[in-house]
């Protein structure tokens, strides 16, 4: 929350007609409230260009803003940032806006989120609504200059205090059909080194990458509906300390809704996670993080996946189901993995699998290779694992655990049978369910 007070504030001036500042006819700063430091997008005049509006360009207008805020704020001891406050409405944004300031927070009223690819699927004569709403931006960058926002600064310090909240990112249409979740488009990416970013409220819909933030620390993605992107939400480089929660989040056939690459102590958490992307939680090379209380639901082998050493993680206390497709513009897609491959795959040391429920319910037609028991869990290497504890309901007979021969030191306890538990190392400690 941006504050009860700012809320209701705002609230009132876009309800009842509130007078807006004086400022606003000479600049537009503190459209909304009195002060310098908060800014409307509609009320704000970009010298020299009055053909270019919020509604025509919102990111023309960010940037400009930006620019005022540069210059205002000079001394490194006085630098408090802004508030950029978009107002409910349809936007075009047709410029890359650069954010390049700490402490900015852009804010709208309404994440908006619709449901594109029903819309795009279906006969919508007589329906209500045909396109997002709340705070609504249209991304159509060029080629050239993807992103809809650039987070990126070179020098010391690193961008800190950063904060998106509360308005849609849309990226209106794929090509070369709508169904194939590429159009070379960004939400939000964060391509330089990150303090205490906060991304929370936010609807993406329509982005070949919703949200990509490298070298994050102390990030936290909280709350947002991020669907019918090719990706959801990238970590990429290294971090540590991010918190992902939540959110509800769905991929592409061809994208990860969370990746993560050499994190340390990230947590994901309290998330709705829905197909159909080709995982939907996907390290590589972290460690010491912590997968809880989520819910996930996918069309394919790899619902989870950690990959390139994942050490001293924890995955308890989730929901997986896996499925099969049934949406037909996707019927007949996979992500090129077979049911060995397992719906949770590991592959590291000293990872702790426990108390979580795997509910897999796929006709034995479609069971890839042929007449195989699918795998559930598979640990395909590394050293000291523990997998205790977990529920495992099929329609059909499958292996519960499975140990590859690379496997040391691993531990299997009640997790199933006896039958459904293969080990091919001999160094196996397995106590089967009675």
């Amino acid at each position: 929350m941006i504050g009860a007070g700012a809320a209701g504030t705002l609230a009132a001036a876009l309800t009842m007609g509130m007078p807006q500042n004086a400022n606003a006819d000479a600049g537009a700063k503190g459209a909304l409230f009195d002060s310098p430091n908060a800014y409307d997008v509609n009320s704000w005049k970009i010298n020299g260009h009055p053909d270019i509006t919020a509604q025509s360009d919102i990111g023309a207008v960010i940037n400009d803003i930006i620019g005022d805020i540069k210059r205002r704020q000079t001394r490194p001891d006085g630098k408090p940032g802004a508030v950029i406050f978009i107002p409910p409405g349809d936007y075009e944004l047709r410029t890359q806006v650069v954010v390049d300031i700490s402490f900015l927070t852009i804010a709208g009223f309404g994440h908006g989120f619709f449901s594109r690819s029903i819309a795009s699927n279906v006969d919508t004569s007589g329906w209500l609504d045909l396109q997002p709403g709340g705070s609504h931006i249209r991304v159509l960058t060029a080629a050239s200059t993807p992103q809809a926002f650039l987070v990126r600064r070179t020098g010391n310090p690193r961008l800190s205090g950063i904060v998106f909240r509360d308005f849609c990112l849309d990226g209106v249409s794929f090509t070369p059909d709508e169904n194939s979740y590429h159009n070379g488009r960004t939400g939000i990416e964060v391509a330089s080194d990150n303090d205490s970013l906060h991304i929370t409220g936010m609807g993406f819909v329509y982005l070949e990458h919703a949200l990509i933030v490298r070298g994050a620390d102390a990030l936290r993605v909280h709350d947002n509906m991020i669907a019918e992107c090719g990706n959801c939400v990238e970590l990429t480089g290294a971090g540590q300390a991010t918190i992902v929660s939540d959110n509800l989040m769905g991929a592409g056939p061809d994208g990860v809704t969370i990746l993560a690459e050499n994190h340390e102590g990230l947590l994901v958490t309290g998330n709705n996670l829905f197909p159909r992307g080709r995982s939907l939680i996907e390290f590589t090379g972290c460690m010491r993080s912590s997968v809880t209380s989520n819910r996930l639901q996918g069309f394919y082998p790899g619902i989870i996946r950690f990959l390139n050493g994942c050490k001293e993680n924890l995955v308890t206390s989730n929901h997986f189901r896996r499925g099969t497709e049934g949406f037909p513009p996707f019927l007949g897609r996979t992500n090129g993995l077979d049911d060995l491959y397992g719906v949770l795959h590991v592959s590291g040391d000293n990872n702790f699998i426990s108390d979580n429920i795997f509910a897999f319910d796929v006709p034995p037609a479609k069971i890839t290779p042929a007449n195989v028991q699918p795998t559930i869990i598979l640990i395909a290497g590394g050293d000291s694992n523990v997998v205790a504890l977990n529920h495992v309901i099929a329609n059909i007979p499958a292996q519960h655990v499975v140990l590859d021969a690379s496997t040391t030191h691993s531990k299997v306890l009640d997790s199933g049978a006896a039958s459904t538990i293969t080990s091919y190392s001999a160094d196996t400690a397995i106590r089967p369910t009675p």
